[in-house]
């Protein structure tokens, strides 16, 4: 298994995790200023700094599983990678960012100090689900 890269999609952050060699475990690794740095470029840095394969973008659902406009975004941001000739999944990321306040909550993190934090947490949380996936398929 090679490296993957989980995406948070967001308009102001994207939270970024990157999976160990093993392809078993995600971790955290940045927080990207959409203000301040040209996302997709940056995203194309990491993944040639971290040799990974794929980049895994969550894909925000409503709970009854309909898109709206934030999954649009999402998906031209994929295209963007893709046209770099960047291996792109979506993978459905319903709850993810509110699975990540309630985690760092419940570490001590209070929601304005932890905003980075949260949308790293919710990347990681997005790749883990996809690295979890594979290993039940036997990929």
């Amino acid at each position: 298994m090679t490296r993957a890269l989980g995406i948070d999609f967001g308009d102001a952050r994207i939270g970024v995790a990157v999976s160990d060699e093993l392809g078993i475990l995600a971790h955290p690794l940045e927080t990207i200023a959409v203000r301040t740095t040209e996302p997709v470029a940056r995203v194309a840095q990491l993944v040639a700094e971290k040799s990974a394969t794929i980049v895994i973008i969550g894909l925000p659902k409503n709970m009854d599983g309909t898109t709206g406009s934030a999954a649009e975004k999402a998906r031209a941001f994929a295209e963007k990678l893709r046209a770099l000739g960047i291996s792109v999944r979506m993978w459905d990321e319903r709850l993810s960012t509110v699975a990540a306040q309630r985690n760092l909550h419940e570490a001590g993190h209070n929601a304005k100090s932890s905003r980075p934090l949260i949308d790293q947490a919710a990347a990681v949380l997005i790749l883990q689900g996809w690295l979890d996936s594979q290993a039940m398929l036997g990929a």
